[in-house]
């Protein structure tokens, strides 16, 4: 498969006064191939949301590329960067919040063909009724309703109709599932496998929960404290995982029987580093249980150990 985003030595960081900068996105290298879906793991903080706003410039990143389908998006501004946005669409992690309270249904899902410049408002009626449609919510019963007279599942529909409406190349999906009921989570996981397919979509999907990020991802990239850690196969990454985060993620995943003991994941005691003053050389060596002195002066490169398969590690488990 083509690669559809090229992401090179992103950096993202935040100003908190005093000549202090959170570290968010340090030099973060990644590709998304055309039709697939990759997962975006890590724990809360390592930076996942932080990389998905800045590869659609909200806000642009501070230093790096985003190479988008040839388009080179840090570089575009004002009309150009309009022109080029249609086709990249995200989803937010909280349904509720990210749907505007005063605004009916169809307003909602119609503001981006406003905003894009579709004039004809019957083509706008059409493409509106047509995604309501696709994601499962009735055009006749839905289409005057506003958001708080529907459940957050639902509200989820209306989001994901929201960015199916102007027909994206690549969608965004900001832990779409994890403010939702396990049993509405599986319903949103089908639906948003059933519009890949239907519309020829590419997903980056990001998620701290594994077991959702293996049922729905192609490939999976592992992020700690800004830093990717490890690309691989989802087959691959989960039967033998490489770097030592990876392997501590997996076992601390809990198993549905009461009776077995929690999982050792193996970690050194202690409170993970602060994304203002990250560690030099491993940013994970200060809770890795295979540290050693050269962790703390070189910084391991993301590395290829086989083929479609990289680890940022001196010691990964996998040779």
């Amino acid at each position: 498969m083509n690669d559809l985003l090229r992401i090179s030595d992103l950096v993202v960081e935040y100003p908190v006064g005093g000549g202090r900068r959170v570290h968010a996105v340090s030099g973060v290298t990644l590709t998304v191939r055309d039709g697939e879906t990759l997962g975006l793991v890590g724990e809360s903080g390592s930076g996942k949301s932080s990389l998905a706003r800045a590869l659609l410039q909200l806000p642009p990143p501070q230093g790096g590329s985003v190479l988008f389908d040839g388009n080179e998006l840090t570089q575009l501004r004002g009309k150009a960067l309009r022109a080029v946005r249609p086709r990249l669409q995200m989803i937010f992690q909280d349904p509720i919040a990210s749907l505007n309270p005063r605004r009916k249904v169809a307003e909602i899902i119609a503001e981006p063909l406003i905003v894009s410049g579709v004039a004809d408002a019957a083509e706008r009626t059409r493409r509106v009724r047509s995604v309501m449609e696709a994601v499962g919510l009735d055009p006749d019963l839905v289409w005057n309703r506003r958001p708080h007279e529907f459940s957050g599942g639902q509200c989820q529909r209306i989001a994901i109709a929201r960015a199916l409406v102007l027909e994206p190349s690549l969608i965004v999906c900001d832990e779409p599932v994890s403010a939702l009921d396990v049993s509405i989570r599986a319903q949103i996981l089908n639906l948003l496998e059933d519009m890949k397919a239907r519309f020829g979509l590419t997903l980056l999907f990001i998620a701290h929960d594994l077991a959702v990020v293996k049922s729905v991802s192609d490939r999976v990239a592992v992020m700690y404290l800004g830093k990717l850690c490890e690309v691989a196969s989802s087959e691959d990454l989960f039967a033998s995982p490489a770097h030592p985060y990876t392997a501590a993620l997996m076992a601390a995943i809990p198993e549905p029987d009461p009776d077995l003991p929690l999982g050792d994941t193996k970690l050194k005691p202690g409170d993970p580093p602060s994304p203002l003053d990250p560690p030099s050389g491993c940013r994970f060596r200060t809770r890795c249980p295979l540290a050693e002195p050269r962790c703390a002066t070189e910084v391991p490169p993301l590395r290829a150990i086989a083929p479609g398969r990289e680890v940022a590690c001196h010691f990964p488990l996998v040779a």
